[in-house]
């Protein structure tokens, strides 16, 4: 009894572990300095490139002695015009003004500001700016929100009166310039907003000129700054398309000399614009309007270099490479996707003579050397996205031809490890190749979520800070490669043990790599830690072999859904400003504010699904596996017949990139980063296992040292000349080899039938 139950007390202490290390948060809370007053100086285009102590003497001192970090100027459209980017500050959320323009301009817009008392002032747009964005966008923001959480605020110039106009369009103090004499009306209210000018156009001299300007202007904010305040110098939108990257930079008690974070961005050295209100209330101690802010209060942190010069060189660089990652990361994929596709066409007519017939009559099988190259371009297809990944390593972006050196890089990391994979001990075995790409895979990618995701930083195949949908963590891509790896690596090492212990293999692999995925401090994707979990749970029952019946498939739902409620749980537990995008949504759903964002996902999912290339790829990959391999002639169900936990492990992968893609808003995205490691896998397995069908050697169970008191050890995977068989699996008649697509054929019954009798 006790032997039985090993496997399943296994099984439960993994899980268990592995809850409680998604439960575990790091020791200490981040630094929260306070003032008694804020000024937020907005310029908008002004970018890290800007500043030098020649051109923004008072900005580099500011800078110097303060915080700095690179703000994603993000709003309701995109690009981020001037005037969405201070409507976006003052609503906290992404908003946007509610006129037409053309597609990637940012045409100057008339903002009509009035002062009938000489006082304030009135924005007689405001409250149809507040209807548009309340019904017609979908991000739920009320412009003027920020203001509306303190008493008073002062606005000066026309883009500050967009961001510190109330919804119903008062502005408290307001000036269309800055007075001589600045300090008392940056006393006379708590929060300020300044409009320091526009730095746009990209010829040297312009922009240098509007930097001075604007830091000349700035000098005098300084000079004039209440005691104990915080002065916000901040990048606020683009001038027109592309988008890049922005000045932040905070001055004041407690922020000396560190990086700006935000726990929206989770990534030292960032922020988003949506962060700057709720820094201001923080600072203030204000409470802040949680239904409407998206974004959340930065914090300094340590680590910044000592000398400013490579301090400011950093973001700067980010800056290029998120810009060079635009322009090559459509190319990479499209090329992706066409070598796949072509890739799969070659493939057809090597299935169809792969399988060698015993009797005279049959097709003529392909030259060695022709299949041999074909595998290793499936190796090679395989391995894309992780040589990719691996090759941010070098600054590949900082060169005047970033594709082409990109590219280089990428193909001799591809032609090592393919090489590596080709030269491995085990090659030659049916499953060796896919074994060692999922676990080059896995390693490539869990490695670096484990060492801060810098790779995937405004990687190729990583993710853009330009975009604004994610900062650190495990991305969209990333995680289709990695589900795709962590599910075929422990299909493979669940083959290579007894059937009763492969579930517990399929659970310890899976559970460490949902920790991976699912913890807020490393891969920080809830969602795709719920869809890594439906996978796994598929995969541990039915990798014994047998279909996914009801009993079976009503134990991997409960499972995950259990799993799904404890990520819940755990994520709702944590402080609002720490949730993940899973506690966000239940706390939406609590308040009746989940409407927003199934509308945005599935906008999202639409999105994506008719303009991105791994679409093409995940449908191809589908039609390849479904028209093809699932044949009779294309030795799929035969390799799943000879191997059930290869056979879990794909089904898995199957169901956790498909969740994870739809209630991620990705689509098909995440499906087609695992379909370009899958599917080639398959075909390279599948030919190997058609190459050997016609293969008759001694059962494994009529060998005497294949039976250990009387039952029968479970067999390695075969190398060429072998029948690839799973010694337990077989003996019992739990799933045989699949000849044509029909498990049970002759070598199974015999197989089975020389068990018996060597048995009895």
């Amino acid at each position: 009894m006790l032997r039985r139950l090993t496997p399943l007390l296994v099984t439960l202490l993994v899980v268990l572990v592995g809850v409680a290390a998604l439960a575990a948060e790091p020791d200490g809370a981040p630094r929260r300095p306070e003032a008694d007053f804020v000024v937020i100086a907005g310029v908008p285009g002004l970018r890290w490139d800007d500043v030098d102590p020649e051109t923004t003497p008072t900005l580099w001192r500011m800078a110097e002695n303060g915080s700095i970090g690179s703000l994603s100027a993000r709003s309701a459209r995109r690009p981020t015009c001037p005037v969405d980017g201070w409507l976006t500050l003052g609503a906290g959320n992404f908003a946007a003004w509610n006129t037409s323009r053309p597609a990637g301009a940012c045409p100057a817009v008339d903002v009509e500001v009035e002062q009938p008392d000489g006082f304030g002032a009135n924005l007689p747009q405001q409250e149809s700016v507040v209807l548009h964005n309340q019904d017609r966008l979908s991000w739920g923001a009320v412009p003027g929100a920020l203001a509306e959480s303190v008493r008073c605020a002062v606005a000066v110039g026309p883009g500050a009166a967009v961001a510190a106009a109330r919804p119903f369009g008062r502005v408290d103090r307001y000036e269309p310039a800055l007075p001589a004499d600045p300090a008392p009306l940056l006393g006379s209210c708590v929060l300020s907003i300044v409009d320091l000018g526009t730095v746009s156009g990209e010829d040297r001299a312009v922009r240098d000129a509007a930097a001075r300007r604007a830091d000349a202007a700035l000098a005098r904010v300084l000079a004039a700054r209440p005691p104990r305040s915080l002065v916000l110098v901040a990048g606020v939108s683009d001038t027109a398309a592309p988008a890049r990257l922005h000045v932040a930079v905070a001055d004041g008690p407690g922020w000396e000399r560190g990086w700006l974070t935000s726990a929206s961005t989770g990534r030292d050295g960032y922020l988003q614009l949506v962060d700057l209100a709720p820094t201001a209330l923080t600072v203030l101690d204000r409470p802040l309007p949680e239904r409407n802010f998206l974004g959340r209060a930065a914090t300094p942190v340590e680590g910044r270099p000592a000398d400013l010069r490579a301090a400011i060189d950093a973001p700067a660089d980010a800056d290029r490479e998120a810009g060079a990652q635009r322009r090559v990361a459509g190319w990479f994929f499209v090329l992706l996707a066409g070598f796949q596709v072509l890739l799969a066409v070659a493939v057809l007519p090597l299935l169809r003579r792969a399988r060698r017939h015993a009797g005279p009559v049959g097709p003529t099988p392909a030259p060695r050397s022709v299949v041999g190259a074909v595998e290793v371009l499936l190796i090679a297809a395989a391995l894309a996205i992780p040589a990719a990944l691996v090759a941010d390593l070098v600054p590949w972006w900082r060169g005047e031809h970033a594709g082409w050196y990109f590219a280089v890089v990428t193909v001799l990391l591809l032609a090592g490890a393919t090489a590596l994979v080709r030269f491995a001990p085990g090659h030659d075995r049916t499953l060796g190749p896919l074994g060692a790409v999922a676990g080059l895979t896995t390693l490539a990618v869990g490695v670096d979520v484990l060492t801060g995701a810098r790779l995937q930083l405004n990687g190729v195949v990583g993710y853009s800070t330009l975009e604004g949908g994610r900062y650190a963590g495990l991305g969209t891509v990333g995680l289709g490669a990695f589900l795709a790896g962590v599910l075929l690596t422990a299909g493979w090492l669940a083959q290579r043990v007894g059937r009763r212990w492969r579930p517990t293999v399929v659970v310890a692999v899976g559970t460490v790599a949902v920790v991976i995925v699912g913890s807020p401090y490393l891969g920080a994707d809830s969602v795709g830690a719920i869809a890594l979990t439906a996978g796994v749970t598929v995969a541990a029952v039915i990798c014994t072999g047998g279909w996914l019946t009801l009993s079976r498939l009503v134990w991997a739902s409960m499972t995950g859904l259990a799993v799904t409620i404890g990520l819940g749980v755990l994520d709702l537990r944590r402080p609002p400003t720490e949730r993940g995008s899973l506690g966000r949504f239940l706390a939406a759903l609590g308040e009746g504010r989940a409407g927003l964002t199934v509308h945005r996902s599935s906008t999202a999912n639409f999105d994506t699904l008719v303009g991105s290339p791994l679409t093409v790829l995940a449908v191809a990959g589908a039609v390849l596996v479904w028209f093809a391999l699932f044949q009779p002639w294309g030795g799929l169900m035969r390799l799943f017949g000879i191997y059930p936990a290869m056979r879990a492990a794909m089904a898995g992968t199957a169901v956790a990139a498909v969740i994870g893609g739809m209630l991620g808003g990705a689509a098909l995205d995440v499906a087609g980063a695992a379909g370009a490691l899958v599917v080639p896998m398959a075909a390279l397995a599948a030919l190997r296992v058609l190459d050997h069908a016609a293969d008759r050697t001694q059962p494994p169970g009529n060998r005497p040292q294949d039976f250990v008191s009387g039952v029968p050890a479970a067999a390695e995977p075969a190398g060429p000349g072998e029948v690839a068989t799973t010694g337990d699996a077989e003996s019992t008649g739990d799933a045989g080899p699949a000849v044509d697509g029909r498990a049970g054929d002759t070598t199974d019954r015999t197989s089975r039938a020389s068990t018996e009798v060597a048995t009895a």
